[in-house]
């Protein structure tokens, strides 16, 4: 994302971010909407500059104003006179570290997403469009407590291969380039997660293989409009 004047105010809000605010929210309120994330749960953030723009805690969707947006900076400060940022700062932040060429998190609590994450299971190549997520499955993130270090870590660690994945007993989360892109993402993987969830009450799925998987990413890489952009 463009750089901004960093030049803040007394609540401690950066200039020239009202735009990017207001987005931050129209996917928050979204992800509520279309139940990906029931209620309050979930989060969402972009990146700014070293820091980042991200979903306060506590607070409903429908009820979010521009200014309740938090800033965090690259070393997890919250400047000035701010709102609470979701518990789950940790692992946005870690995540944006972790991967320079994404610019947007989306994390939920869809229901098939969830339910595998408390099953204890990733997301292995059943169908090829698992390669949406940048690789062969999505995996899974070992439990640790919400919004703590470990989590973060673990999180982060998962991401450098990966766009998505589950966290054990909880939910998941989806990187993007844009904050649209990180959504769509989220709905790919609770599709998925669906799907996946239902192949496993008829019996043992029948998995693509490594190779299989790799031609898919191969044709990911220059599908629809990148074969376009690239030539």
């Amino acid at each position: 994302m463009a750089k901004k004047n960093h030049d803040g105010d007394d609540t401690g809000q950066p200039t020239g971010t009202a735009k990017l605010r207001k987005q931050v929210i129209a996917i928050a309120r979204e992800m509520s909407e279309t139940g990906l994330s029931p209620g309050r749960t979930g989060n969402v953030s972009c990146r700014f500059e070293g820091g980042m723009l991200i979903t306060p805690t506590g607070i409903a969707y429908d009820e979010l104003k521009s200014s309740d947006i938090v800033y965090v900076t690259s070393k997890g400060d919250v400047p000035g006179k701010q709102k609470k940022p979701s518990s789950e700062w940790r692992f946005h932040l870690a995540a944006y570290h972790a991967r320079e060429d994404r610019h947007a998190l989306v994390h939920t609590h869809s229901m098939h997403a969830t339910v595998l994450a408390c099953a204890g299971k990733s997301i292995p190549p059943f169908h090829y469009m698992v390669a949406v997520a940048g690789g062969n499955d999505i995996p899974l993130v070992p439990y640790a407590t919400f919004g703590t270090e470990k989590l973060a870590e673990d999180v982060a660690a998962a991401l450098e291969r990966r766009d998505a994945c589950l966290m054990a007993n909880h939910g998941a989360i989806a990187l993007g380039e844009t904050l649209d892109g990180a959504l769509e993402l989220a709905r790919d993987i609770e599709v998925l997660a669906e799907q996946y969830f239902k192949v496993l009450a008829i019996g043992p799925p029948n998995y693509l293989l490594r190779s299989e998987m790799a031609d898919v990413l191969e044709k990911f890489a220059t599908y629809g409009q990148k074969a376009q952009d690239e030539s």
